[in-house]
C-alpha cells in the first residue's frame, strides 16, 4: 500500500482540480483554464505553478518561483519569532523582618525586571514560629505594591501558600 505524502506543496502536477484561476508574476490574471495548460504556461517560463488558495471558487493559482516563495516565508517565519518577546516569571525573595536597604535592593531588582516586561513574583518565607506574624508579611508585601504602582500592576493579591506568601506583580500595559 503506497501512502501519500499530505505535507508536500501543491505545485506544478500535484494541483488537483478540474479548473483553477490562473495569475502570473506581475499579478494579472490570466483567465480560468485547466491546470495542464496553466502547468505548461509555467514551464515555458520557468516558473512553478503554485496553489494560492484552495477555498475560493475556483482555486486560485499562481505562477511564480516556488524556491523563492518558500524563502520568503521562511524568511518572514524567522523575522516574525525574532521579534516575539516571551513574558518570564522573575522571584524576588525576602523574609519579613527585612532591612530597609535590603528590602530597597529588592524593589530596585524588581523594577528591572518589570521595566524588562516581565512578571515578578515577590515571595517572603517564614520559619518556625515566624508563620504567626502573616500580617507583618502581608503588609511588607502591600508596602512594596505601592512603592511599585507607577511601573507594575498586582496580578495577583498577597496570598499565603504553606510556609511562604506570595504576590504577583505585572507590568503596566
Amino acid at each position: 500500500m503506497i501512502k501519500r505524502n499530505q505535507n508536500l506543496p501543491t505545485i506544478n502536477e500535484r494541483i488537483r482540480f478540474p479548473e483553477i484561476r490562473v495569475i502570473d508574476t506581475e499579478g494579472d490574471e490570466l483567465g480560468i483554464m485547466a491546470p495542464k495548460e496553466a502547468v505548461e504556461i509555467a514551464k515555458e517560463r520557468e516558473l512553478d505553478l503554485v496553489l494560492v488558495s484552495d477555498k475560493a471558487n475556483p482555486p486560485v493559482c499562481r505562477v511564480m518561483d516556488y524556491g523563492k516563495f518558500k524563502f520568503e516565508q521562511q524568511k518572514k517565519q524567522r523575522k516574525a519569532r525574532k521579534n516575539q518577546h516571551t513574558s518570564k516569571v522573575k522571584e524576588v525573595k525576602m523574609r519579613y523582618k527585612i532591612e530597609e536597604h535590603d528590602y530597597n535592593v529588592r524593589v530596585n531588582r524588581a523594577e528591572k525586571f518589570i521595566k524588562d516586561g516581565d512578571k515578578v513574583k515577590a515571595t517572603i518565607t517564614f520559619r518556625g514560629r515566624e508563620r504567626q506574624h502573616e500580617d507583618l508579611a502581608e503588609d511588607l508585601l502591600k508596602r512594596m505594591a505601592s512603592d511599585l504602582k507607577e511601573t507594575a500592576d498586582i496580578q495577583q493579591a498577597p496570598k499565603r501558600e504553606g510556609h511562604r506568601m506570595m504576590m504577583l506583580l505585572a507590568p503596566k500595559k
